[in-house]
């Protein structure tokens, strides 16, 4: 395992240097919206109803691929030229000529039903496993899908496609899982985690979730932990060389616009709470690859979990891309699909049709 991690690192390098996949155009992306009916929650609350939007690219003769978004993320982000650009054109990994792309808003997320819509912070606490649930019959009820060639995701995405191969391990031939572990959420990636939440409550405005006004520490929160577990060392070290750089930075970051609603944001993050798919790596019957980065602050490759991990199970590969001055940490698989693409490409074809 440690030399096919070596040899993955390897592969990435040259990959990055040599044969990057060119960015290219795609069909526009059509908007959708599902409604669940009587949906359960983790807790055991039923809300009657139970927006799910989504977007999807290429046409419904195409095979199926589930793609998932990050945390605050919504469906749009994955259409970026940097993400969609690189998978979804003709020739490149993910053609949309040959398939046929899903990308739901989450719960809690995008257009989809959130605390913002009207209950505050009355709404349902949700999951991961309520939000993989919703993903299920969105794909299974709301358009009649009943098996996937891939189910792929980046950060809570990538968490979310590891909860998608324990919890429906026939539902799919291949997952790649981007920017996560299936480990249990802890450690920093935690500490931060809820340090972000308390701090926002703390503010006077939140009101116990009621607020009138926006909380301004919202924003404060916000900026903190992206800086703290995203972006990459080497690439900070670029950006801001100097202290003043580096106050250039943070205050470019305060000043820019940030919309997010509150208890949303905070639902989003919490989410997360108690996520650990670790005990039931086993149950996966799907072909793996997973791909991290080796500057992602939120999943640390010095702990050794992915590598220990990967070892549960039975099909599973490994592909880290080396940290550089032009990665971004946490950041880089979802911004710079350039970087991994070329391994999709490989593994695709290679997994058997169930």
């Amino acid at each position: 395992m440690l030399r096919k991690f070596a040899l993955a690192a390897l592969s990435a390098y040259v990959l990055a240097s040599a044969t990057p996949i060119m960015a290219a155009e795609f069909p526009a992306a059509k908007d959708g919206l599902y409604v669940a009916k009587d949906f359960k929650f983790h807790t055991g609350q039923t809300h009657a109803e139970v927006k799910l939007a989504y977007k999807t690219v290429g046409e419904p003769t195409g095979e199926p691929v589930l793609i998932l978004h990050g945390t605050a993320g919504s469906a749009g982000t994955m259409l970026t030229p940097g993400f969609g650009g690189e998978l979804f054109g003709e020739g490149q990994p993910l053609d949309a000529k040959k398939y046929f792309i899903i990308i739901p808003d989450a719960l809690g997320a995008g257009k989809s039903s959130k605390p913002s819509d009207a209950l505050k912070a009355e709404f349902p606490q949700y999951n991961y496993d309520d939000m993989v649930d919703a993903q299920y019959r969105l794909v299974t009820e709301g358009l009649g899908i009943k098996h996937l060639r891939l189910v792929l995701g980046n950060s809570m995405g990538g968490m979310h496609a590891w909860v998608w191969g324990t919890r429906y391990p026939d539902m799919m031939d291949a997952i790649v899982p981007m920017a996560s572990q299936p480990t249990a959420m802890s450690s920093r990636n935690w500490m931060m985690r809820r340090l972000m939440i308390e701090t926002i409550k703390a503010d006077p405005d939140y009101k116990g979730g009621n607020y009138t006004t926006q909380p301004k520490f919202a924003r404060i929160a916000n900026v903190f932990y992206g800086t703290g577990t995203n972006g990459g060392d080497l690439a900070y070290q670029r950006m801001a060389p100097t202290r003043e750089a580096a106050d250039k930075l943070v205050e470019a970051r305060l000043a820019a616009p940030f919309t997010a609603d509150a208890n949303d944001f905070i639902y989003q993050w919490a989410a997360s709470a108690d996520y650990d798919p670790s005990a039931k790596l086993g149950a996966i019957k799907a072909h793996v690859l997973a791909i991290n980065s080796a500057d992602d602050e939120r999943n640390p490759v010095a702990t050794g979990l992915m590598v220990e991990s990967m070892k549960k199970i039975a099909n599973g590969k490994l592909f880290v891309i080396p940290a550089s001055a032009t990665t971004a940490g946490h950041g880089t698989t979802g911004g710079m699909a350039k970087l991994w693409a070329g391994e999709l490409a490989a593994f695709l074809p290679t997994v058997p049709k169930r």
